[in-house]
């Protein structure tokens, strides 16, 4: 509530010089009537009336203070709220190759914990487009850009390592994937994050080549090697010669992100390079794209003002005439 005209609270002095004299005249008022003798009369109690005048200027001050705030044009208002969002848009490149399934993030291998922090990514983001596409020796839209998170949440829960046929890791083939996906975006701006733990050794596209066209068309590419440097765990399937049986064992093998051709790539389109060599390095990761790419968010805040002073100005002038009623009748005084 505000009131429009506050200056009509100044009103309010006026009640002082009121109130004043109704206490002066109290005080010293003499009785109208003269007896000779009024021991007889000591002995009855005052009745209520006699309280009850005081109704009057309660009434009185009540109803002109009623009058002083509807004179300050009280009002109620209803806001609303206009919100403009510039979201960006986003298109992640995930590698789903045979490599990501080494265990040197433990205990989950390096494709289920870049799944989880992508789904804790996306917690985050509000207003953007977001979409996947997935590669290994091939690149495919798993998910278009697209504001549904709970859709997009879903396509990220059924990845594995089957959902592509052939392996290998074509980095070249999946900028050009996502690039197709951005080209004719509206959004504020434009990123890929692009997350491998190989070099590109499949598609008949270069990734330099395909970062380039990338930078031409606005498209940042934030690229992230995943996976410790030299020997890591993998689990490689055997076969025994003798029962024929399969069996699942660890063995080292070397790491092999291209951390030179990722710089480049990043470089070439004015974004950044990271190498995530832990789940909590991921994480970071995540964040720290998460606070370079904000959506812009404006709001204006209307307010539609409804007067509300009718209220007090009825309930000013009924207390008003209630008081004149009374003292022209019960409470009439006598000269």
């Amino acid at each position: 509530m505000r009131f429009y005209s506050p200056q009509a609270f100044y009103l309010f002095i006026l009640l002082l010089p009121i109130i004043a004299f109704y206490i002066y005249r109290e005080k010293t008022n003499k009785s109208a009537l003269r007896f000779s003798d009024i021991s007889g009369l000591k002995s009855i109690k005052p009745s209520f009336a006699v309280w009850a005048r005081h109704l009057l200027i309660a009434l009185k001050v009540i109803g002109f203070s009623l009058l002083i705030v509807a004179l300050a044009r009280p009002q109620m208002g209803t806001s609303y709220e206009e919100i403009t969002t510039e979201g960006v848009d986003i298109m992640v490149a995930l590698d789903i190759s045979g490599s990501m399934a080494a265990l040197d993030f433990k205990p989950d291998n390096r494709l289920e914990v870049a799944k989880r922090r992508l789904v804790e990514f996306i917690d985050k983001r509000n207003s953007d487009r977001i979409g996947l596409v997935i590669f290994a020796a091939r690149a495919v839209t798993k998910c278009p850009l697209t504001l549904d998170y709970d859709l997009l949440r879903k396509f990220i829960a059924e990845i594995n390592f089957d959902s592509l046929e052939e392996d290998g890791t074509a980095i070249g083939t999946a900028i050009a994937t996502v690039a197709n996906r951005l080209k004719e975006s509206s959004g504020k701006s434009k990123i890929v994050i692009l997350l491998t733990d190989g070099a590109n050794n499949r598609g008949e596209i270069s990734p330099i080549a395909a970062a380039q066209a990338c930078a031409e068309l606005g498209i940042k590419i934030y690229t992230v090697g995943i996976g410790k440097r030299g020997e890591v765990p993998f689990p490689m399937k055997v076969r025994n010669p003798i029962t024929g049986k399969i069996t699942t064992q660890i063995q080292m093998v070397e790491s092999e992100v291209d951390e030179e051709t990722l710089k480049k790539i990043a470089n070439l389109t004015g974004a950044k390079f990271f190498r995530a060599q832990n789940t909590d390095e991921l994480q970071k990761i995540y964040d720290d794209i998460d606070n370079l790419e904000k959506s812009s968010v404006k709001s204006k805040i209307f307010t539609d003002w409804n007067e509300k002073f009718y209220i007090y100005l009825i309930w000013g002038f009924i207390l008003l005439v209630v008081e004149f009623v009374l003292r022209q009748t019960r409470f009439r005084r006598i000269p």
